[in-house]
């Protein structure tokens, strides 16, 4: 089998140089746009206590040798959350980050184990203005690059053209025939038996230790993530309280949380929260992961005390995450993330 010239075959690069220089011109763009609104930019050191809390999500770990001969232990961060957060707690009312970050067990033509992230907060301001950002970010991205269409393979979407709002549930029922919010409570407890029994009516695969989380995921994965930011973006919100991560939950709707999630071209881009700041719930929530993550994989990362007493003290906020390798993507209509990325980690498999 022939193997593929490297990225820094002059070659390669040559055809790759468009690409990356259109990277190069959207962070630009982005930085002038933030600042033109306020946001004063920050910088998030990658060594972390803790990587972050979720079940399925791996990091990378090393250890600090002190010079009082101790070790302690740190984790690349899989996002600049933490970091970020600890700073509206200080009092920065608005800020953005873009931070490498790492995570490992991800590649794809949409993963890589280093890439780039775009996250901002508005202190004292809904997850509904994040909504708006996103929609002019996805313009700003198009000007950037000098095209009409964002696009990613076979799918396009339009962004001048407001993205759609649509809600978890609403999804779930159009392209699945489930009623997702029959299977939670007020309280926020599951039902996971009642929606194991609509996964199947709706033809999907289930399995005797799929967890309600599974089968949620199942859903959104293959029934309804394919259909989403066709034409135009979509913006999916309102996801159920099992699934609020670090979002408070809606005081319309006990069930979901102030969480959205933004899709364009069928690709997920970004992740948006109306900030939880109860110290106690947060930490309920991350054990809670560390357990299922202890479940299914063995192991388990601390919890960053620092930052659980940093929400204490931190206003209410709302606040996002947005893969910008991805944005990049769409905007130079490439195939793989490998295609924007300066220097791509090697791939060394023979």
């Amino acid at each position: 089998m022939t193997q593929a010239s490297p990225w820094w075959a002059p070659h390669v690069h040559a055809d790759r140089r468009p690409r990356l220089l259109l990277r190069n011109r959207l962070m630009a763009s982005l930085r002038s746009w933030f600042s033109h609104r306020d946001f004063v930019e920050v910088e998030a050191t990658a060594l972390q206590v803790s990587p972050g809390n979720e079940a399925h999500l791996a990091a990378f770990a090393t250890v600090e040798h002190r010079s009082d001969g101790s070790r302690q232990p740190l984790y690349l961060h899989t996002s600049p959350e933490f970091a970020c957060k600890k700073l509206l707690a200080a009092g920065e009312p608005r800020l953005f980050c873009l931070a490498p970050v790492y995570r490992n067990g991800e590649r794809s033509a949409l993963h890589h184990p280093a890439f780039t992230m775009l996250e901002w907060y508005r202190a004292g301001e809904t997850y509904e203005a994040l909504m708006d950002d996103c929609a002019g970010l996805l313009a700003l991205a198009a000007e950037t690059a000098g095209v009409k269409r964002l696009a990613f393979r076979d799918r396009k979407a339009d962004p001048f053209f407001a993205p759609e709002r649509l809600s978890v549930a609403d999804a779930f029922q159009l392209f699945a025939g489930i009623d997702v919010l029959a299977s939670v409570s007020a309280s926020g407890e599951t039902d996971r038996d009642r929606l194991e029994a609509d996964v199947r009516a709706a033809g999907l695969r289930t399995a005797p230790d799929d967890t309600w989380a599974d089968l949620f995921s199942r859903v959104l994965t293959e029934k309804i993530e394919p259909r989403l930011g066709q034409g135009r973006a979509t913006i999916l919100y309102d996801y159920p309280v099992p699934e609020a991560a670090l979002a408070r939950r809606s005081t319309r709707d006990g069930r979901v949380a102030e969480r959205f999630e933004l899709y364009c071209c069928g690709v997920e881009l970004a992740n948006g929260f109306g900030e939880l700041t109860d110290a106690a719930e947060q930490r309920r929530r991350f054990e809670a992961e560390m357990d299922e993550r202890q479940r299914v994989y063995g192991e388990r990362y601390p919890l960053d005390e620092d930052f659980l007493d940093a929400l204490n003290v931190m206003p209410e906020a709302s606040g996002i995450a947005l893969g910008f390798d991805r944005l990049v993507m769409l905007a130079a209509g490439a195939n793989r993330i490998e295609d924007v990325l300066w220097t791509p980690v090697a791939d060394i498999r023979r």
